[in-house]
């Protein structure tokens, strides 16, 4: 039976979300989007605003989930983070993180300021 690849990464998108509201974050946007690419959650603690990219592998076969995130798609997340900043907030003073949450099977791995 094939496993619909959009609804299990839609599913570990909820589940990160939860992770991030049960550890003290509120999850702003979800799935934000622009002409150049996604953000899977924005969310915001401490005065931070945190966009985050959430990767799921079953097993380790092709390595960790955290492993996923490449050059290419770092650069992604940056542009539409500065095109979210840009139309969401007039001042540049607000501080802002990117994290990667990996989920291998069930175990959520947080990486802060993963890039």
């Amino acid at each position: 039976m094939a496993v619909n690849k959009r609804a299990a990464g839609a599913d570990k998108e909820q589940l990160a979300a939860r992770y991030l509201v049960d550890n003290g974050y509120t999850v702003l946007e979800r799935n934000f989007r622009n002409k150049t690419g996604e953000i899977d959650i924005i969310a915001k603690k401490d005065n931070y605003i945190v966009f985050v990219e959430v990767k799921y592998r079953s097993n380790n076969k092709y390595g960790y989930a955290v492993e996923a995130v490449n050059y290419r798609k770092k650069q992604i997340i940056r542009h539409v983070a500065q095109f979210y900043m840009a139309t969401r907030y007039k001042s540049c003073d607000i501080p802002c993180r990117f994290d990667v949450i990996g989920i291998d099977g069930e175990t959520v791995t947080h990486i802060k300021n993963a890039f």
